[in-house]
């Protein structure tokens, strides 16, 4: 497919990642979808004649050209929902971005990815808390994602910067600008060593709505989410509800009862939308990081002998050749997670696998 269609597949109104997805699926390239009749496109799930009008009518190929020749002007990576260097782990999320573009030099789908969220009027406590956390991630091999605002999320980049760890900054406007304008010098140090991540193409204002949507990515691509500080309304609450709805791990450090900065995290705390870390290395036991992975033993004669379903086959296949998340699992094996979760189920309540720590399964 060509970049130029690609781009200009998320420049249609009223078509959304979803639609967007479902037009690929059945015209089978962006350029067909600009291709087809009318006739054509309407066979297609969930598109109706408002849609067509608007596909039909676009001049999204003309807003597309001038977008190509600035990503292309600004070696800006263009990264669509089928390409490999795509985050996997977004990827397998309901509301992915069907698009997104990308200044940098990270891997977006590192090994561990962690994000760090919190209230934008970080106290010390919330600073001191940022700065042991990353410090003590730096000994485990991974990439940090936030939001590039005021407190903690600018905290947690510089602390990245600081300690060498790569780092994205996921931004709710396009990369024609930087919001906070303060913060473009942190910002061209991450370009270095991680970079910045956006699904709004250029002349997209930093308006407010932007930012709980592109929250969805912070939480989406990475293993798991951290708060650090956070009031009982703001965006790291939002980011916080959008992992448990992706099924990611969630924690939080706790604060003192009349902390108004520390509500929000008390609050997931006790209504168990996020698990409690004291210290940085509780997120590191919680994770398993620091389990040795035990050499693979063959239990093909085993699981010959168990009457399992496909699915359930298919996992144990997987999981004889070592431990793997849930995400990986649901990758690797083609299955929506929301399925794939029962099938874990059912196999962990036979005793057939095991869980650890940050929902990761390995044979029992």
């Amino acid at each position: 497919m060509s970049t130029l269609h690609k781009i200009a597949l998320t420049f249609i109104k009223t078509v959304g990642p979803a639609t967007a997805k479902n037009l690929l699926a059945y015209c089978g390239s962006a350029e067909n979808v600009f291709s087809a009749t009318k006739r054509q496109l309407l066979q297609v799930p969930g598109v109706g004649e408002k849609t067509v009008e608007a596909i039909l009518g676009t001049n999204a190929l003309k807003r597309a050209e001038e977008e190509l020749e600035f990503v292309e002007k600004h070696g800006i990576e263009v990264l669509f929902f089928s390409d490999e260097n795509y985050p996997k782990r977004l990827k397998n999320c309901f509301d992915s971005p069907i698009l997104l573009y990308f200044k940098g030099k990270a891997d977006l789908n590192h090994k561990r990815i962690v994000s760090v969220v919190g209230t934008r009027n970080a106290t010390a406590y919330g600073k001191a808390l940022c700065q042991q956390l990353i410090e003590t991630l730096t000994a485990y091999n991974v990439l940090v994602v936030s939001g590039l605002a005021y407190g903690i999320d600018v905290s947690a980049h510089k602390e990245c910067i600081h300690n060498q760890i790569p780092t994205i900054g996921v931004l709710g406007h396009g990369l024609d600008r930087l919001y906070p304008k303060a913060h473009k010098s942190v910002a061209q140090n991450m370009v270095l060593n991680g970079g910045l991540l956006t699904e709004f193409p250029i002349l997209t204002n930093p308006d407010r709505q932007n930012f709980p949507q592109r929250n969805r990515i912070i939480a989406g691509m990475s293993d798991v989410t951290v708060i650090v500080e956070a009031s009982k309304k703001g965006g790291a609450l939002i980011t916080a509800e959008i992992a448990n709805s992706y099924n990611k791990d969630v924690y939080a450090f706790p604060g003192r009862t009349n902390d108004a900065f520390s509500e929000g995290c008390n609050f997931l705390i006790k209504t168990n939308r996020a698990g409690l870390i004291n210290h940085a290395r509780d997120l590191i036991y919680y994770l398993g990081w620091d389990d040795e992975i035990s050499e693979k033993k063959p239990r093909l004669q085993t699981t010959l002998q168990l009457d399992l379903t496909p699915n359930e086959q298919k996992v144990v296949d997987v999981l004889q050749q070592g431990q793997k998340a849930i995400d990986e699992l649901a990758i690797e094996l083609d299955i929506q997670q929301s399925k794939l979760a029962i099938v874990v189920l059912t196999l962990e309540m036979q005793g057939i696998i095991v869980s650890l720590p940050g929902k990761i399964y390995k044979m029992a």
